[in-house]
């Protein structure tokens, strides 16, 4: 196996671990684009987001622009 298949093989698995990861995510009450991002930065988060509990409550909702900018004040 030469190095191309390797690094096709690897975007495949990046790839399809960040689509999982974010639909187990948003199943899971949890913040979907950044389960998705590190999925796909370190596919084997995956199996750490399958361990971890339902997030009971809201789904955790990020600051838009306008208020982060207001907190640095």
């Amino acid at each position: 196996m030469n190095a191309i298949n390797v690094i096709a093989i690897w975007g495949l698995v990046a790839i399809s671990a960040a689509v999982a990861g974010g639909v187990i995510a948003a199943a899971r009450n949890r913040d979907h684009s950044w389960w998705a991002a590190w999925c796909f930065v370190v596919p084997p988060m995956l199996i750490l987001l399958l361990l971890l509990p339902r997030n009971a409550g809201p789904r955790p909702r990020r600051p838009s622009l306008d208020e982060d900018d207001r907190e640095v004040v």
